[in-house]
């Protein structure tokens, strides 16, 4: 099992994002979901071929990811915002 620190939201916004060191990251949206009342966040950052946002939710274990609790069936507001690896 992988440890907390590995699903914190900093780890996931390194992996997901892959921000330089000069590269600003800003959170643009944070709140709970209408469903359940999770909270999740909206991260950006700007890359040369235009800006990245990903939605990272926070999960009962404390571990935050790219996916909504299972139990949620939450549907994003931001399709095209999605990205995947």
């Amino acid at each position: 099992m992988k440890s907390t620190h590995e699903h914190s939201l900093r780890t996931q916004v390194e992996k997901w994002l892959a921000p330089g060191l000069s590269t600003p990251v800003r959170v643009t949206e944070f709140s709970r979901t209408r469903v359940g009342r999770r909270r999740y966040v909206c991260v950006e950052t700007a890359l040369p071929r235009g800006p990245r946002a990903l939605l990272f939710f926070r999960h009962d274990d404390g571990c935050w990811c790219v996916f909504p609790p299972a139990s949620d069936g939450t549907r994003s507001r931001y399709p095209g915002l999605i990205a995947y690896r």
